[in-house]
């Protein structure tokens, strides 16, 4: 009896001490981190910055390999093919885990049951962008033309279910006005088309939006934060510029590692990416997209991706939005 007793226990042990010795050999291999942005992308080129750091502290090579396209779909279903030992790695952008699930009728995958949100990489805020010469000085004049004509003004995006989109959905919302979405290609031929007049207004990042109104062809009349960007101090909030108090729209995205990977792997991952983050460097490249560090814990980050789906639902709801 008391050798059984003394093997089940040196049997539990090895057992308990297994997950935690993966997570001290861990990287045993090449790590590969799958993204759905393509090269030179704002989320991208911070992305390759982090690899770097990474690869650095793991002794191991850190690959980033884009796969672009399809809403991400592309990447995601390579993802899902990778193994699962926490080698492979996914960055996904917010719309995957919180809009996405309301906005199309079927997905290839689970946002509960596939991933395992570790933490967010950065947060950017949007600007409402208008023309140079545009009239709108304020976005209590756009929201004013709107209600006096319902469906006549128009702000647009570059798909379906972006964070754009549904941001500028969540203003009408917001305002109980009615304008129309109209979709670009491309970022660049947005942005170009709010510059020329084509649009009344888009929001964008200091990222997308930001060349343009640095070339002096666009103007920002606020921004979609409880609070003034630091790089545009004289830009107000949407709500000091005339529009609703509460309205705040944000793009962020995560490294996801596969659900069911031994809790001490990663937290070793996420441990790993949180002390690269803090280094001086990186917070100076984000500087220069807009972006901020957006420091949480895993079950913090989880809240929050729950409370951006439930914002979304009714965002998509409301907008009587829907995809195939």
């Amino acid at each position: 009896m008391l050798k059984s007793l003394v093997a089940f226990g040196l049997t539990a042990a090895a057992l308990l001490a297994t997950p935690l010795a993966q997570a001290q050999e861990f990287p045993t291999k090449p790590v590969r981190i799958i993204t759905p942005f393509p090269a030179g992308a704002g989320p991208e080129a911070v992305l390759r910055i982090l690899a770097e750091k990474l690869q650095k502290a793991w002794g191991k090579p850190v690959i980033v390999e884009n796969r672009p396209g399809a809403n991400g779909f592309i990447a995601i279903d390579a993802w899902k093919r990778a193994a699962t030992d926490g080698h492979e790695l996914i960055q996904l952008d917010n719309v995957h885990l919180s809009a996405y699930p309301h906005l199309f009728k079927k997905l290839p995958y689970d946002p509960v049951k596939d991933f395992d949100p570790l933490l967010p990489l950065f947060r950017a805020y949007f600007f409402v962008a208008v023309g140079a010469d545009s009239k709108y000085k304020t976005v209590g004049d756009i929201l004013a033309e709107a209600k006096a004509k319902p469906g006549a003004l128009n702000y647009g995006s570059w798909s379906v279910g972006n964070p754009v989109h549904l941001g500028s959905a969540l203003l009408e919302s917001m305002t109980n006005t009615q304008m129309q979405h109209v979709i670009y290609k491309e970022t660049s031929m947005l942005y170009t088309g709010v510059a020329n007049g084509e649009l009344n207004f888009a929001l964008g990042t200091m990222a997308t939006a930001g060349p343009l109104q640095r070339g002096g062809k666009l103007k920002f009349i606020g921004v979609t934060a409880p609070k003034r960007h630091a790089a545009f101090p004289d830009v107000p909030t949407v709500a000091e510029s005339g529009g609703p108090a509460g309205y705040e729209v944000t793009g962020w995205t995560t490294i996801a590692a596969p659900k069911g990977l031994p809790r001490a792997v990663a937290d070793k991952i996420q441990r790993d990416i949180e002390k690269a983050l803090s280094e001086p460097d990186i917070k100076e490249r984000y500087a220069t997209f807009g972006y901020e560090t957006f420091p949480a814990t895993r079950e913090q980050f989880n809240t929050f991706i729950q409370s951006e789906s439930a914002r979304y639902a009714d965002v998509v709801k409301r907008a009587k939005a829907s995809l195939d």
